[in-house]
Formats: structure tokens, sequence, C-alpha cells
């Protein structure tokens, strides 16, 4: 803070513009450099709760999902510095949060959507590939040793068995119920009695408001200057890309994580 920020915050008759920071959450959500994870955004959010006592947090989100555990531990650090500082979280819809992107606009006190926003897909997935056949038809045998009986469950080399397909639906039940505990928690009585919510379903942001999904139709600026008066400042706060990203020395890593977020968004038409 500098010596005139004090002194004005020491000065009642000096008026201070009211301040909203703003968190843009955009990309898929995993463990990779260039995803949206806990490690990644955890200065910047606490930045953001904290620097100039703001009066708001503002979380503008454009994602498709991604890793459940990674959008469960940001929602839940969203959620701690909100209750710690008393502050109240804003977020605004941009093309997209869907999945675990949902998941991180559940942990905001309202949720704002553009018209054409794609909302929803609240379910687990899991995919993969299988090349048995493949490694058959080139006459490469696939040697495999264990020493627990499910050490080699869902090997993609190896043919699929049923018991390992069985408990990967029991994982995804279970991390899926989890999911749906989490917007049950945060929307509450506003979600529609419409058992499609939780069916992977999703929708656009005009039908998203009926079924309680979202609060309703806004965009960011007007929004914030509606609740806050003209004069509100908006702080923002986005990742900083590393000194080796700059120069260009990661440029495989980002291009193979570029292609995967791509693939993510596609799944939306977007």
């Amino acid at each position: 803070m500098t010596k005139w920020s004090t002194l004005k915050s020491r000065l009642p008759f000096i008026k201070s513009h009211p301040r909203v920071a703003v968190v843009r959450l955009s990309g898929t959500i995993g463990t990779g450099r260039m995803s949206l994870n806990d490690e990644t955004l955890a200065p910047m959010l606490e930045k953001a709760f904290k620097r100039g006592k703001p009066r708001a947090v503002a979380l503008l989100i454009n994602s498709p999902g991604g890793s459940p555990v990674q959008s469960s531990l940001i929602a839940g650090r969203i959620r701690r510095l909100a209750e710690d500082k008393g502050v109240h979280v804003h977020a605004f819809v941009e093309d997209v949060a869907a999945s675990g992107g949902y998941w991180l606009a559940a942990s905001a006190d309202d949720i704002w959507v553009d018209f054409g926003s794609i909302v929803g897909s609240i379910g687990v997935i899991s995919a993969g590939f299988g090349l048995p056949v493949f490694l058959a038809r080139q006459g490469i045998e696939r040697r495999v040793h264990t020493s627990g009986k499910s050490k080699s469950t869902l090997d993609p080399f190896l043919p699929q068995k049923q018991e390992d397909v069985d408990r990967l639906k029991d994982l995804l039940e279970d991390m899926h119920s989890g999911f749906i505990a989490y917007v049950k928690e945060r929307r509450g009585a506003k979600l529609a009695d419409n058992p499609d919510i939780f069916t992977g379903e999703f929708w656009l942001g005009r039908r998203a408001v009926k079924l309680g999904l979202v609060d309703g139709e806004a965009h960011m600026v007007p929004k914030l200057q509606e609740l806050y008066g003209k004069d509100v400042r908006l702080m923002q706060y986005g990742r900083k890309k590393g000194l080796l990203s700059r120069f260009g020395v990661t440029l495989v890593e980002d291009t193979i994580a570029a292609v995967e977020n791509r693939a993510h968004f596609a799944r939306f038409g977007l």
C-alpha cells in the first residue's frame, strides 16, 4: 500500500471508490502448467481477496471442465477466502461453465450468464482407448506381471474386463454424488425440481436461469456498476506466464496442452 493510500484510509472525509477484484478463470481444469489448478491459482486468489480490501470478488469463467479434484480444490479455496474475509463472490460466465467449470461457478454466491452461455454438464466422465486388437495384428505380445489382481485394471493394451468396468463405474458414481451434493449445497432451494439437472445434460444461459442453475442474465461491468455504483473500480487478476514460457522453451508442451484444451471446448460446439 502506498503512503497516499494509507493517508486516505485514515481521512474519513476523502471518499474512496468501491473496489471489486476480477479473477479470470479460463481454460480446462487439470494438473498441467497451462491448466487451471489449485497450485497455480492459489497466489492469485489470495491477492484478489486480500489486496485493497475489495467489496467483492468477480469470477470471470470460461471453462469446459476437467479434473473434478482440482475443481473441488479451487472451489474450496474460493469459499474459504470468501468466508474468512467476509467478501461476496459473483460468477460471470462467458462461453461455457460446464462440468468442472460449473463447479467453479457454484462456489460463487450468485451466477450470471449471457443468454447464449453453455451451463451444466453436472456429471463425471472417463475416456480412453483400447489397443489389444491392434497389438495382436502387429504380432506384439503384451506381458504384464503384478503382485495384486487389480494392479492392471483398465490396461489399454489388454482386453477389457467387465469387473474393471464395473469398478470404474462405481468410482464415477461416487465422484458424481460428490458433485451433486456440492451443487445442492450451494444452490439450495434455487434449483428447479427437474431430474435432468444431474444427468450430465447442459443448457444455454436462458434455460439455465429457469432451472435455477444460475441467477440471471447479466454482463459483468454493467452488473457490477448496478450493484456497487458507476464509480466502482475493477482490479484485474490473471495468471502470469513463466519465464521459460515467454521465451518459447516449453513450445511442445504448450502445443499439446492447447490441443487438449481445444478438444474439451469442442465437446460443447465451441
